[in-house]
């Protein structure tokens, strides 16, 4: 797995690097945020690893202009920043995972390795999904609503697919935050319910329909034949 690591503290760069090639990844490390806008851009990585304090664009500017710019990549926040705020706002602007230091590499490495799975960029990736007119394919990382792509985010596509899988079946909140976050996710509780927020405003809404339904007390739900 390739991983591009984004910290502007040398010495802390090499010891993550270190640490992350003795769990088995290939590590490329770059130490502005500018820089690493160009080079995710530009070269294949399966995850990004950024810093949030970062000379040239900070880590918030950079996720959010990657995101601005159709990457998909998965992204973790690795950071010293713990407030709830600040994960919030890495959450909101589209980062995929948040982990604050000091950490574990054990940890780490566990999280860079589900969110490579859940991006469907893995060797797990099946073929097309369908749910009524709705379409993803993990392969090419696309989804369409009958002729008009929609573009997702990393962790939008992951929850999307999670829910694509299970058509018309209710999947609970703690299902999904095990799932398509990590079990013992200690993010904002509300999370599930903002990315269902995105994933309305790009799939239904533009559309004049409803197919992901939240099921009161029990989960959310997508239909296969939503009501317009």
């Amino acid at each position: 797995m390739r991983i591009l690591l984004v910290e502007d503290e040398r010495p802390l760069a090499e010891v993550v690097r270190r640490g992350l090639v003795k769990e088995g990844f290939e590590v490329d490390v770059l130490h502005d945020g500018e820089e690493a806008l160009w080079r995710a851009g530009e070269q294949p990585y399966d995850v990004l690893v950024l810093d949030i304090m970062l000379p040239g664009l900070d880590g918030y500017q950079l996720v959010e202009r990657l995101r601005e710019r159709q990457v998909t990549t998965p992204v973790l926040m690795l950071t010293a920043l713990d407030d709830e705020y600040d994960q919030a706002q890495a959450f909101d602007l589209g980062a995929d995972d948040y982990l604050t230091k000091p950490f574990s590499f054990v940890v780490l490495a566990a999280r860079l390795r589900a969110l490579h799975r859940r991006s469907g960029s893995g060797a797990a990736a099946s073929g097309l999904l369908e749910v009524g007119d709705l379409r993803l394919d993990p392969r090419t990382r696309r989804v369409h609503r009958g002729d008009h792509e929609i573009r997702l985010t990393a962790r939008e596509f992951a929850l999307l697919r999670y829910l694509m899988e299970r058509p018309d079946e209710v999947v609970g909140k703690r299902e999904l935050l095990d799932e398509v976050w990590d079990p013992g996710f200690d993010g904002p509780a509300n999370v599930v319910e903002v990315y269902v927020g995105y994933l309305r405003r790009k799939l239904d809404v533009p559309f004049g329909v409803a197919s992901l339904e939240t099921v009161r007390g029990a989960g959310y739900r997508l239909v296969a034949s939503p009501t317009p």
